[in-house]
């Protein structure tokens, strides 16, 4: 019995130091490689927004401002200052209408007021160089006549 017993033992301390060599390392499998990507038509952009519609205030202002100009050309000076201020009641931001405003004051004689409308045209038209030049002509009209 003895003989069969330190067998067995023996066994078991073999298999204990083949496990005790191998560091008892246990080898994971492999994760499954990915499947390859599906073969895609080219990306598409998708569609830009659609641009929204313009503001009908805004389209009413700058129909203002053209009449106010051809009434300013065509010598009608009041009834285009009152069509101007009308386009800035409706589109503030529009630069144009302040220029235009203070070459109808410059016709009237009335620099102070020239040189106001002439001050707000700046502060708007200054991002747009061709519009920030003529601000700048009208600027020095307007301090050549206040002298």
């Amino acid at each position: 019995m003895y003989s069969s017993k330190n067998g067995w033992i023996q066994w078991l301390a073999a298999w204990l130091m083949v496990l005790a060599v191998t560091g008892c390392a246990v080898i994971s499998p492999q994760p499954p490689s990915a499947p390859p990507a599906p073969m895609l038509p080219p990306a598409v952009a998708p569609p830009l927004p659609a641009e929204p519609p313009p503001d009908p205030r805004e389209l009413a202002a700058l129909q203002l401002t053209e009449e106010g100009k051809r009434l300013l050309e065509d010598g009608s000076v009041d009834d285009a200052i009152s069509v101007l201020e009308r386009a800035v009641s409706l589109h503030p931001a529009n630069g144009r209408n302040y220029y235009y405003l203070a070459e109808a004051w410059i016709v009237k004689g009335d620099i102070l007021q020239a040189r106001e409308w002439n001050r707000l045209a700046d502060m708007y038209l200054t991002d747009n160089p061709e519009w920030s030049r003529r601000v700048q002509v009208q600027q020095k009209r307007i301090r050549s006549l206040s002298q």
